[in-house]
């Protein structure tokens, strides 16, 4: 994609956490297609189911890779792989929705992860730019907050206040963190931070069992399971190609600073469905109308959906000003539907969907 032009700089190695992640993969990708040396922190370097598809990434790239083991909960286990490099991509931390306690599956990963890998960067004098992958959910919690903004829609300037352990606890672990990174760049001058908010990433992945929620609600979407119908719960998309760029650009561009929303499209779950229509409509039985939101309202506790939830995000337009990314990183975005249908041809080859009905 085109945008602003910058310059990887492939003297020093890169240091990128989470490396096995769906964002982190197109990360390490573009740098060792630039010629960057890459440092990859992962769990466990030895699991070639989970490091395949970045070793075959490097195979062919000029740039090379080189595997550390790290652990988010682990004080000082980042200072090997972190060791030597100038910039930082700490991307590593939990996204799902399913989990049964929120303090110790995101909230304490998410905030001790990025206090473990920030405060390593304060250890370690070649670092000079810390690019943080944040969210989205760092700045609004329901769709009905992007209307409720100062001014509306959401900005850079705007903190999420909403989320709660037991409401978007996810949310809550996406501000808790960012809130961390921030409190320590800003009590030391050496390094800088720049962040990403993205909104909910899609597009294909680069190995075969990616973990983000985006591919379980592409399974919903064409797996059957909204075929009678798909809530309009209001969202914002971004295709992880050019959040990967974006990526760069932070970490590049000079004059880069501060927050920046990554968000292609205003849109929500009806609309991401249809965008796969004409490729797969016949194959899959994709969503065709809305789900009214008093449906959802009657059905959504059984399938564990609160109902503040379906009053905050169905039938609510999710609104975000993405200009600052496109001002400053020359951030540009391809067409929702190319990354729709991308993610779904990816998916259906790593067989998401087994056999197509």
């Amino acid at each position: 994609m085109s945008g602003r032009t910058f310059t990887v700089n492939t003297t020093k190695p890169v240091l990128v956490t989470g490396a096995t992640g769906y964002v982190a993969g197109w990360i390490v990708k573009d740098l060792l297609d630039a010629g960057a040396p890459v440092h990859a922190a992962v769990r466990n370097p030895d699991n070639g189911a989970k490091v395949a598809h970045l070793i075959a990434i490097a195979k062919d790239a000029p740039g090379t890779l080189k595997l550390f083991k790290s652990d988010l909960l682990t004080e000082g286990s980042y200072a090997e792989a972190m060791s030597g490099c100038e910039v930082v991509f700490h991307t590593a931390s939990p996204f799902t929705t399913s989990v049964k306690d929120p303090q110790a599956e995101l909230i304490e990963p998410a905030v001790t992860g990025t206090r473990n890998v920030l405060e390593q960067a304060n250890r370690c004098d070649s670092v000079q730019r810390v690019v943080l992958t944040s969210s989205c959910a760092a700045i609004y919690t329901d769709a009905i907050d992007t209307q409720n903004a100062p001014g509306g829609p959401i900005t850079e300037q705007v903190w999420n206040s909403t989320a709660t352990l037991d409401h978007q606890p996810y949310s809550l672990s996406k501000t808790l963190a960012e809130k961390a990174a921030w409190e320590i760049a800003e009590a030391q001058e050496r390094w800088k931070l720049v962040v990403k908010n993205p909104s909910l990433v899609i597009g294909p992945a680069l190995q075969k069992s990616p973990t983000s929620e985006s591919f379980n609600l592409v399974k919903m979407l064409a797996g059957g399971a909204m075929k009678r119908g798909a809530p309009r719960i209001g969202i914002g998309v971004v295709d992880v190609r050019d959040l990967a760029r974006a990526h760069l650009a932070a970490a590049f561009v000079l004059q880069a600073e501060g927050r920046h929303i990554i968000s292609g499209y205003d849109t929500d779950f009806l609309e991401m469905g249809q965008a796969l229509m004409a490729r797969f409509g016949t194959e899959y039985a994709l969503p065709k109308r809305a789900m009214p939101k008093w449906l959802v309202w009657l059905a959504g506790p059984s399938q564990g959906i609160s109902r503040k939830f379906v009053a905050g995000n169905v039938n609510v337009v999710w609104r975000a000003d993405n200009s600052k990314g496109k001002a400053a990183l020359g951030v540009q975005y391809r067409p929702m539907q190319e990354s729709m249908e991308d993610m779904m041809a990816k998916m259906i080859e790593d067989g998401a969907f087994g056999d197509p009905s």
